[in-house]
């Protein structure tokens, strides 16, 4: 392929939800190329405004879409990377792939790309050891939070009973043809330990007509000999589509570190603070575990009535009452997280889900958004009138709307927290939260004292 010089952009990135878009721009950070991950597709004068960037990132939310949306938000964000013209455009979905053909298509998302991008052969990389997320002849398992033992997805206590997509097979191959109809091919765990191995696996499934291959990992030691296999599939003067995991990046970097193309990776210098804002959105049990650890030891908490929160005619008085009691306990130097679940089983989620019927909504549809779009208000108020330096979002659908709601233009990596969630510079030109510090968790990830490495990344109380 062609020579690759220090000024150029290696890879853009389109996450199919918010947390993993910052899960992807962690890999590449690290690796020490400066990436900026944008809220929305960025205009040329917005790049401008980052130099030296080597990867840039566009935090989406088709995870939580249907295909016909899909086809809307998909299509313009993937013309905006083309434009670049980028050696590498990741569509990035989650480590746990929950998809299905009516919400977050996967293969809906590998038609569109595979077709603009002209990608006769799509790589196809879901396993991310750095995560807990491992594929193994195909079959994905995941660990439930970084404190638990791996689970094939069909059994996963959090996937296999997910509320919008659950995850019923194991098999990705499988799982995968039933969104779409293009040949889906496996490169196995006996093949990615040996370059030459992997590589002429590859080439034969290429040769026999298979659309997409999905790559298996284990181990970290075989991303170097993945990411060369995916590298040497880009050809000068196009534009390689790969679907997968942030395992792209951290393999893609692992083979970069080998060809002696990247710089020294940063060293991290974060701050300790004494207390931040948290707004959660998710219904998981990690995170739910989370917040009892983050209670046991000095935070404080405000649960949000759902239910009030979207309806129309009462979401203003609740989110003021939440804010308000929010910044009483801020003023008191605590913590505070607001949520709108503790978990699966919360009673909040049923009466949330009937008062959005009631409202005409679909709740699997619209409640992301609506319950999104609160929080953000919530954790806007708090902070303007708190002044607050950190803060934190669980839930990757709840962090979108989040983000949008706080009018940010683009992230940036500060220091590491968890895998797959990054400390983040926040950039809102002309907002006073203009540079805050500001993390967004997905519901799987992290260990139980994640909200003590929000406060101190060192490893100090909470």
């Amino acid at each position: 392929m062609a020579a690759i010089t220090s000024s150029h952009l290696l890879l853009g990135f389109y996450g199919d939800d918010f947390t993993g878009s910052t899960d992807a721009m962690e890999g590449l950070t690290r690796a020490g190329l400066r990436t900026a991950l944008f809220i929305k597709p960025p205009r040329p004068e917005q790049l401008a405004g980052y130099p030296n960037l080597r990867a840039v990132g566009i935090a989406g939310c088709s995870r939580s879409l249907t295909p016909e949306r899909m086809d809307l938000e998909l299509k313009p964000a993937f013309k905006a990377l083309e434009a670049l013209q980028l050696p590498v455009v990741h569509y990035k979905v989650c480590s746990t792939f929950d998809s299905s053909p009516e919400i977050g298509s996967i293969g809906r998302a590998l038609d569109i790309g595979a077709d603009l991008f002209k990608t006769r052969v799509v790589p196809l990389l879901v396993g991310a050891p750095i995560l807990g997320r491992y594929c193994v002849f195909g079959n994905l398992f995941a660990r439930s939070g970084l404190d638990s033992e791996p689970y094939r997805l069909d059994r996963h206590p959090t996937m296999a009973r997910h509320p919008i997509t659950p995850m019923s097979e194991s098999d990705l191959r499988v799982h995968l043809a039933r969104q779409t109809r293009r040949k889906i091919g496996l490169v196995d765990i006996l093949c990615v330990t040996d370059v030459e191995q992997a590589r002429a696996r590859f080439a034969q499934l290429a040769d026999e007509g298979t659309d997409a291959i999905l790559l298996d990992v284990l181990y970290r030691e075989q991303e170097p000999v993945i990411g060369q296999v995916i590298w040497e599939q880009v050809r000068p003067g196009s534009t390689l589509f790969v679907v997968g995991s942030s395992g792209v990046e951290y393999s893609l970097t692992a083979h970069w570190k080998q060809l002696g193309i990247l710089p020294e990776p940063p060293k991290w210098k974060p701050t300790t603070v004494d207390r931040a804002v948290v707004v959660s959105g998710s219904c998981s049990p990690v995170t739910d575990r989370q917040i009892a650890w983050a209670l046991n030891h000095g935070a404080m908490e405000v649960p949000v009535r759902t239910p009030e929160l979207i309806d129309p005619a009462t979401a203003e008085t609740e989110i003021e009452r939440v804010v308000e009691t929010a910044l009483g306990i801020w003023s008191q130097g605590k913590t505070v997280i607001c949520h709108s679940s503790r978990g699966p089983n919360d009673p909040r989620r049923a009466a949330t889900a009937e008062r959005l019927r009631s409202l005409g909504h679909d709740p699997r549809q619209d409640s992301g958004r609506i319950l999104g779009e609160a929080l953000g208000q919530i954790l806007l108020r708090t902070s303007l009138r708190g002044e607050a330096k950190r803060l934190a979002v669980t839930g990757g659908d709840t962090s979108f709307f989040v983000a949008s709601t706080l009018g940010i233009e683009a992230l940036e990596m500060v220091a590491p927290i968890a895998p797959g969630c990054p400390l983040c510079q926040a950039h809102i030109p002309g907002s006073p939260l203009d540079g805050v510090e500001i993390c967004f968790k997905g519901g799987q990830v992290g260990r139980d004292d994640f909200f003590n490495t929000v406060l101190n990344p060192d490893g100090a109380g909470i």
